[in-house]
């Protein structure tokens, strides 16, 4: 069983490409003594790009992997998976 779309995995890595790139910025940011609140600005950029990232992760587990195991039998992995992820973002 494949456990991602071709869609969700093209739109995951377009977004990881972009954090990488911000990643990298936000080095030379640190490098260049640029000023704090710059700084912040762009982590809180890739913040919201990992949360991003997540949720899609997150919707494409739910219409897969969720509804196979559901259908297969495997509810209770299905229940425990959902919680699992739940409690995680909410931290």
């Amino acid at each position: 069983m494949k456990y991602m779309d071709e869609k969700s995995k093209a739109k995951i890595i377009r977004h990881l490409k972009v954090m990488e790139g911000q990643l990298r910025g936000l080095q030379k940011m640190v490098e260049c003594d640029t000023y704090c609140i710059d700084v912040i600005t762009q982590t809180s950029a890739v913040k919201q790009g990992l949360s991003n990232v997540e949720d899609v992760l997150l919707e494409n587990h739910l219409e897969h992997c969720v509804s196979h195991q559901m259908t297969s039998g495997q509810t209770a992995k299905a229940k425990s998976e959902v919680l699992k992820v739940y409690k995680l973002k909410r931290k």
